[in-house]
């Protein structure tokens, strides 16, 4: 008997201790129903605790009074609010809430004074909820001398004071009143930028590198900006900017730029896979920075069962310097197509200007002189052209790796003129569009569509490089890579003076890095311009995204001769 009796009483301690510690529980009850004045009310209220039956009770005036506060700043300055406390194993504070009418405003007077007043960029809070009429709300009263208080903050008003900011409630009568007046005061300018650290660099590099003029109003946009140029320029491997507006003198905030230099030399390696050339294998060594000037050079090189190539580079910064490059490029490739029974040996070598303009578009004016000596099917030569070129290039994209919308336009020409450096008259030209859209979600659509031509008086004696081919991973899916040509006598793909490719895709999420796709594409290359007979591949496919982009696995179906069903992987942006 001694022994169950202590027992019983251990057993007692802990039922007591479990209800000591039971969480309680609060019961917002609104009437008529308001989900948003009851989230307020248990958002002012938080958590009850442990607290048992009677401190609920003591706790319920406190808790009453914390309501009504919640409720005023919806606007509901007349509530009904009754408290009960609810015993049991979980003890339960239950609140019951008729708010009333809300205050609705009367007066709205919401102003600049000031330079900001005609800054277009700085906007005058305005929405429907501060507009006569509306019901109170306590949080877009606030979240208005927010938004002006950020906007001088951001747009260098850092003397900026409000000479009124009013909120008068008359309670009986329902209404309220709200004046927000903000003086801006002056706006403070970007003083000269400073640099720090030690660097290599010419201080004029450096400088040409600042998006902005000493004198610039300031804009803490501007800021980050040079903090993102400066990381982006591949010099630095760390860049802190400092704008401090107490150092400010005379309303000129200036600008300190601690910098630390990266290692001058870096190597990379990369293995990838695609249906069109199997495994490859990609290498390169770049030295980031030569000289103060900021120069840089680097040997790139790629090798895979088909094709093998090495090219090298010299880089020469114009201005502005992270936009705008002079570069020396040369390389060889050697690429050799079993199915299509060509080989090219192709030597290039010659200067390019790189360059952004102010719309947005990437442009690449260039002078190349290559060497190609090639072999299709029984046709064997050797080519020399110096072609003169231009590309532009133009990319709107939401995510760099993954994006959601977006487009891509790519434009190609080049010429050659015979005795002038060629063998050949030559007029080449490419185009490429490529858009991406998603609708609700999980939805996604693909657009592509390429074209290209050349003109010549010599067509035999251009080299396989310059000529058009159709079928693969980046063209049509279901077909062999450059599988699409027309041929010669003997049956051999030789190439085409004409391209057009395009393709249809949708997409479906299934989960969070998981698509399902579904596909047509349509095209082939030809010699004449008049309606060319298109070849067809349709497909299914699954989608992973990867941290460097979507891998891609495609079944695809070709519809015309060659026919068969084929296996194509790839990996890459979309766009």
């Amino acid at each position: 008997m001694m022994f169950s009796k202590r027992w019983t009483g251990g057993w007692l301690l802990l039922c007591c201790s479990m209800a000591a510690f039971a969480q309680s529980e609060l019961d917002v009850r609104v009437k008529p129903a308001n989900d948003e004045l009851k989230a307020n009310v248990e958002g002012y209220i938080g958590s009850l605790g442990n607290r048992g039956e009677n401190a609920l009770r003591r706790f319920s005036r406190g808790a009453q009074e914390q309501a009504r506060k919640a409720a005023q700043a919806l606007g509901y300055y007349q509530p009904r609010i009754d408290s009960e406390v609810e015993a049991g194993k979980t003890p339960r504070l239950i609140l019951t809430i008729e708010p009333g009418e809300p205050v609705h405003l009367r007066n709205v007077t919401v102003r600049i004074e000031g330079p900001a007043a005609s800054l277009k960029a700085f906007r005058v809070p305005s929405s429907d909820a501060l507009k006569p009429g509306a019901v109170l709300n306590h949080g877009h009263y606030e979240d208005a001398k927010r938004l002006i208080l950020n906007q001088a903050s951001r747009y260098g008003f850092f003397s900026g004071r409000f000479i009124s900011q009013k909120l008068s409630v008359d309670p009986r009568a329902g209404v309220a009143d709200i004046e927000l007046i903000y003086d801006s005061g002056s706006r403070y300018t970007l003083g000269q930028v400073h640099f720090a650290g030690d660097t290599p660099f010419d201080e004029d590099l450096l400088h040409r590198m600042v998006p902005f003029k000493p004198g610039t109003p300031y804009d803490s946009e501007l800021i980050a900006e040079l903090n993102q140029a400066l990381q982006s320029s591949g010099y630095f491997e760390g860049v802190r900017v400092d704008a401090a507006p107490p150092a400010a003198k005379d309303q000129v905030i200036p600008v300190e730029v601690q910098l630390d230099t990266r290692k001058p030399r870096t190597m990379g390696l990369g293995l990838g896979y695609s249906t069109d050339v199997g495994p490859r294998v990609k290498a390169n060594w770049t030295r980031h920075w030569v000289n103060s000037k900021g120069d840089s050079y680097g040997i790139e090189s790629e090798v895979s069962a088909p094709r093998q190539n090495i090219g090298l580079w010299y880089d020469r910064p114009l201005d502005p310097p992270l936009t705008d490059k002079l570069r020396w490029a040369g390389g060889y490739q050697y690429e050799e197509i079993a199915h299509t029974d060509s080989l090219s040996k192709l030597l290039t070598v010659g200067p390019e200007w790189h360059s952004k303009l102010p719309s947005g578009w990437q442009r690449v004016i260039s002078l190349k002189w290559q060497r190609e000596e090639y072999r299709l099917g029984d046709d064997t030569g050797m080519s020399d052209l110096l072609m003169p070129g231009i590309s532009y290039s133009y990319l709107r994209s939401d995510n760099r790796i993954d994006p959601h919308n977006g487009y891509r336009l790519q434009f190609d020409s080049k010429v050659a003129k015979e005795g002038l450096g060629s063998d050949n008259n030559l007029l080449y030209g490419t185009a490429m569009l490529k858009g991406l859209t998603t609708v609700w979600d999980n939805h996604r659509f693909l657009g592509r569509i390429q074209f290209g031509g050349s003109a010549t008086n010599g067509y035999r004696s251009v080299p396989p490089s310059l000529r058009f081919f159709a079928g693969g991973d980046q063209s049509v899916r279901g077909y062999d890579y450059q599988s699409l040509s027309p041929k010669n006598a003997e049956g051999d793909r030789v190439g085409g003076r004409y391209m057009v490719a395009g393709s249809l895709e949708y997409q479906y999420s299934i989960a969070e890095k998981w698509r399902v796709a579904t596909f047509v594409d349509q095209g082939n290359s030809f010699n004449t311009l008049e309606l060319p007979s298109l070849k067809t591949g349709v497909g299914i496919g699954v989608r992973w995204v990867s941290p460097v982009g979507p891998i891609r696995l495609d079944l695809a179906h070709a519809l015309e001769d060659p026919g068969g069903i084929r296996l194509h992987f790839s990996m890459g942006p979309e766009l």
